[in-house]
């Protein structure tokens, strides 16, 4: 049965932190070579999937811009309108961010690391404004008066997360689903996470174990009580995306 709406959402391609095995939250890193071919792979697919757009919503973070602008260009789209928001950037790492996860695993323990990152509702350490990243965050004239003082994270666990992500989920993207607009999301790993987490009904133990792959679009379709029909239909052979997730969970082992 298909659905009444149906929406797309993919997560940044490969960046160069990821590469590097990085803690990166808010800092704005660019796409590896690697996640530009992700980009345009997963353009490529939305192209002959004969996906179209109304309008696409997306971080105010680069990775995932040029990976939305990416898929927009490879299917003919670049005309649509692009919603940005610091809503659906990436969690902040807080004091981690910046680090090596294995390093990091190696120095406080996997099992300390895997809470930080993995556990619903433990924040890792804040931001300090030491941090040899927190002027260029904080002081970063993107976020000038959004978000406002007492809503900017210093750090944030998943639920934190989820918590900013939603409210523009319901207020923004809802809206224009029930008017008709076909949507495409390119955000991040944990705020789309906390899209699916929403849509899926999963629990908190299941979303800590859910891993999105890099630069794969995956399609949700809804009933009209925006219930899911289809569920993270993935536009890209089951093999390749296996391996995807495969690569994604292995990110944050101690080498």
């Amino acid at each position: 049965m298909a659905g009444k709406y149906k929406i797309v959402m993919v997560r940044h391609g490969e960046s160069e932190w990821n590469q590097k095995n990085l803690f990166c939250g808010w800092v704005d890193a660019n796409l590896s070579e690697a996640g530009k071919s992700e980009a345009l792979a997963a353009g490529k697919a939305v192209k002959e999937a004969g996906l179209k757009f109304d309008v696409a919503h997306t971080s105010l973070l680069t990775r995932a811009q040029v990976t939305l602008n990416s898929i927009l260009t490879e299917s003919g789209q670049t005309g649509i309108p692009i919603e940005k928001t610091w809503r659906l950037n990436e969690r902040h790492y807080g004091g981690l961010t910046g680090l090596n996860k294995s390093e990091t695993a190696a120095k406080y323990g996997e099992e300390q690391v895997l809470i930080w990152r993995r556990s619903y509702d433990v924040p890792p350490p804040p931001m300090e404004p030491a941090h040899p990243y927190y002027d260029a965050i904080v002081k970063d004239p993107r976020y000038a008066g959004d978000p406002k003082p007492e809503e900017f994270p210093m750090n944030e666990s998943l639920k934190l997360t989820i918590a900013r992500t939603l409210p523009y989920w319901n207020d923004t993207i809802i809206p224009q689903l029930k008017a008709g607009k076909k949507i495409i999301i390119a955000a991040h790993g944990n705020s789309l996470r906390g899209i699916v987490k929403h849509l899926d009904n999963l629990t908190d133990e299941q979303i800590m174990g859910l891993n999105l792959p890099t630069g794969i679009p995956f399609v949700y379709e809804l009933d009209e009580n925006l219930k899911p029909v289809v569920s993270m239909q993935f536009l890209g052979d089951e093999e390749t995306v296996r391996k995807a997730i495969e690569s994604v969970a292995n990110q944050g082992k101690a080498k």
